[in-house]
């Protein structure tokens, strides 16, 4: 069956269609992912239609976006990294809506090399994570007690010039750390009593790669251009961070300067609070993903969701939502407390549950996408109601509204909902899912008055069924494949619908 048990019970018997209010339809836009080790980048409309692709020339690693003018810019695996653990890719590029590279930039050498999460910033530049190599005897001249290498993380803003890019601007969360075990050795100082810095001999949850090299597994990042700051996520840590991007690459590798005075140390952290060695509830039990600032305009704006995956317990992943208290450019923090707030605010469970990189993002309707790595991207409103669904389970999946800029070059003004021949304030409502299906349809956002059958056809246009209301049409006795669903209406106007078949 394609959908679990979990989700199922939240749709009619199968075989049913059932029509749900307008008001509970989903967001209406575009879902842009790509498969990684794949190299086809696609665009999925709200009918689960694909309405643009990109062959792109290189395989995908785990992140992209679209960008105002219609082109994409993805992580890509460059075929020449000499560091090989998770997630790396080491190549980042820009490419138009035929697939052509525009300008493509490589960071990868024996000593770093880029991996997991991208940002694309308003002003074009992209931030990019970054695992750098450090040999035992570096990290223990700082005060590390351990005996292997291990690659600390970095940051990186690259701006694109002509056909490829250069470094701007830079942070290494090795200059964050400090060490309570050696007075004769650098940064040695009370952990307590410095939450913005980082114990170098800090606890991780495990250790992935090559003699556990990969350190801290930052896995998402994103940027904030009103605060002009940065959130990034630390899966090995599990915790949350933010850090001030309106620094100097001097000021960042120090602890002074920028819009918070504090250089380039934590502003803010979440999640674990003996990290810091304070004691408190641990927030995020394990793995963390994919932090992002709920944009402005949005419900809920101005707040951090994060994946969450074993929020709930093992095998149980959430999406949380948390709003961290803010003096101006910086969160305030009372000594021997836990960094607040003390627990989440917003919460939901997700339908299946993935230990691995995922994401999440809230729509302007308060709605909120969910992209579970290895299962599918769905759609929930502010109900947790599941009211949209997709088989991909990419890594991740990034959600554009209909007014985007992106989508406007792409398609026009006026793509969305144009071919269903519905009223202009209803074709935005209008959705027919889950799709894939195994058997159950359902419909929201049309009145039901309006529709006289349901006729699903092949591939060829062969006639295969025609159901008259009574609102029962059961295409589970049909093979797997593609089909079109055509909803005719009272007045003659048809609404074609592509629908999969997958038990």
């Amino acid at each position: 069956m394609f959908l679990p048990s979990a989700v199922r019970g939240q749709f009619a018997a199968l075989g049913m269609l059932v029509l749900l209010p307008a008001a509970q339809a989903q967001f209406d836009g575009y879902a842009l992912y790509n498969l990684m080790n794949q190299t086809t980048a696609r665009l999925v409309n709200a009918q689960g239609q694909f309405d643009h692709t990109w062959s792109c020339p290189t395989t995908y690693s785990y992140a992209m976006a679209l960008k105002p003018n219609g082109n994409i810019v993805r992580t890509a695996v460059n075929s020449g990294n000499q560091i090989n653990t998770a997630a790396v890719s080491g190549k980042v590029q820009e490419l138009n809506p035929q697939g052509q590279v525009v300008w493509e930039f490589v960071y990868s050498s024996a000593d770093y090399v880029t991996h997991h999460d991208m940002c694309l910033m308003p002003n074009g530049n992209v931030l990019l994570l970054a695992y750098v190599r450090r040999t035992v005897a570096q990290l223990q001249a700082m005060g590390y007690t351990g005996t292997s290498a291990k690659y600390p993380g970095r940051i990186i803003e690259i701006q694109p010039t002509g056909s490829t890019a250069q470094v701007v601007w830079e942070w290494n969360i090795e200059d964050r750390f400090i060490q309570f075990v050696d007075a004769n050795k650098p940064n040695y100082m009370p952990i307590a009593e410095n939450p913005h810095r980082l114990n170098i001999n800090v606890a991780v949850s495990t250790g992935g790669g090559p003699s556990g090299i990969d350190w801290f597994h930052e896995n998402g990042i994103d940027y904030n251009p009103e605060l002009d700051q940065i959130a990034f996520s630390a899966r090995y840590l599990s915790e949350i961070f933010i850090i001030d991007h309106s620094t100097t690459t001097a000021e960042a590798a120090g602890h002074t300067g920028g819009n918070s005075g504090r250089g380039g140390d934590f502003l803010f952290r979440w999640g674990k609070p003996a990290n810091y060695g304070v004691p408190g509830t641990q927030r995020i039990p394990a793995a963390v993903h994919d932090v992002r600032w709920i944009k402005p305009g949005r419900p809920g704006e101005g707040s951090l969701m994060f994946v969450n995956n074993a929020g709930a317990g093992t095998n149980s992943t959430t999406i949380d939502v948390i709003t961290p208290d803010r003096d101006g450019y910086t969160y305030p923090w009372t000594p021997g407390t836990v960094w607040g707030p003390a627990n989440y605010e917003w919460r939901h469970n997700c339908v299946v549950s993935s230990s691995g990189q995922s994401a999440a993002d809230r729509m302007p309707n308060g709605n909120t996408f969910v992209a579970i790595s290895g299962g599918y991207m769905y759609e929930v409103n502010a109900a947790n109601q599941v009211i949209w669904q997709f088989n991909a389970g990419p890594q991740k999946a990034f959600r554009y509204t209909c007014d985007d800029p992106g989508i406007i070059a792409l398609f026009g003004e006026q793509i969305c909902g144009l071919t269903t021949g519905l009223a202009e304030t209803d074709r935005d409502a209008f959705a027919l899912y889950p799709n894939p299906t195994n058997g159950a349809m359902n419909l929201s956002g049309i009145d039901v008055g309006l529709i006289t059958a349901f006729v699903v056809y092949d591939a060829m246009g062969r006639e295969l069924k025609r159901t008259v209301p009574g609102w029962t049409v059961d295409i589970g006795d049909l093979p797997d494949g593609v089909y079109n669903v055509a909803i005719e209406q009272r007045d003659g106007q048809r609404i074609v619908r592509r629908v999969v078949v997958q038990h």
